[in-house]
């Protein structure tokens, strides 16, 4: 079976993003290309679980991660679960799976020393300096995601309401309160963006140099090099300030429900993993101010 009947499932009744489709297909195309030179077969909708199990010692071998493994099994899974859904199976040979194990990743956010280092650091005497101050800025203070930021247009910006329309995963829309200091930026980047964005319309918030749109590797690039100059963490991404926004909050007392709304998490589990930060944040308080800690 081909597999655009899957992929315009995954796209009009699943919400998912051009980018997690294009995920998913890479995955399938690879496996069948495995099933054919090793068993000679073409169509998954016959594939057995041995198979599928050659399939994982085989991108075992070449190095492949754990983690990576079990995210191109989720996508057969899905796959599979849809073949099942309209009939072409009977069984889902990937029913009785079990992920392969992984190593917990900890992911250590920003301190707030360094983030307020990096904007301080930052020349907004031109274009790009503003525009990457807006954007430090910005991902700090409402914890986006580098895709939902790139994809932001001008009519998402209410600085006359302070608020932010998001467009996340899936589709689903979020609206974010901004802070009162964002917007002194924004009007200095609007500023300077009149001469980038020439006469022509621009929808997008954030531009290039060039008056395109942004792209993912740039705005990595953007936080990866003013963080590298005031930080030794392994990790430096878009996605360590959205880690330190989430942590920074819960260490200041906020609620874990209301982070979760603000991150855009489907679950209060998914937020739930930036709680070991706040809870050893916590813990250190609490032995600094507790008298019983203090007796001599």
């Amino acid at each position: 079976m081909p597999f655009s009947a899957f992929l315009d499932y995954l796209q009009l009744e699943k919400n998912y993003s051009e980018h997690t489709i294009t995920a998913y297909k890479a995955d399938l195309l690879s496996f069948q290309e495995f099933i054919s030179t090793e068993f000679d077969q073409e169509d998954l909708s016959e594939v057995s679980y041995p198979q599928i199990r050659s399939w994982i010692v085989k991108l075992s071998e070449e190095g492949i991660s754990n983690r990576s493994i079990n995210r191109k099994i989720s996508s057969l899974k899905t796959y599979f679960r849809f073949l099942l859904k309209i009939g072409e199976i009977e069984v889902n040979p990937l029913v009785k799976h079990k992920a392969l194990k992984t190593a917990k990743k900890v992911q250590v956010p920003f301190s707030q020393a360094e983030v307020s280092q990096v904007l301080d650091n930052i020349d907004t005497n031109d274009f790009e300096g503003i525009r990457d101050r807006f954007i430090v800025e910005l991902f700090y203070s409402t914890g986006i995601r580098r895709a939902e930021l790139i994809e932001i247009r001008l009519k998402d910006l209410d600085l006359g309401n302070s608020t932010l329309k998001v467009l996340g995963k899936r589709n689903k829309e979020r609206y974010i309160p901004l802070l009162g200091s964002i917007k002194q930026t924004a009007d200095k980047y609007f500023t300077e963006r009149i001469a980038i964005a020439g006469s022509s319309e621009k929808e997008y918030l954030f531009l290039t140099l060039k008056g395109d749109k942004l792209y993912e590797s740039l705005v990595y690039r953007i936080i990866n090099n003013y963080f590298s100059e005031v930080s030794g963490k392994l990790k430096k991404s878009p996605h360590i300030l959205r880690h330190s926004f989430a942590t920074h909050l819960l260490n200041q007392g906020a609620n874990l429900n209301a982070v979760k709304e603000l991150l855009g998490h489907a679950s209060l589990a998914a937020t739930q993993v930036y709680t070991h930060n706040s809870i050893a944040e916590l813990s250190k308080i609490h032995k600094q101010a507790h008298p019983r800690n203090n007796k001599k």
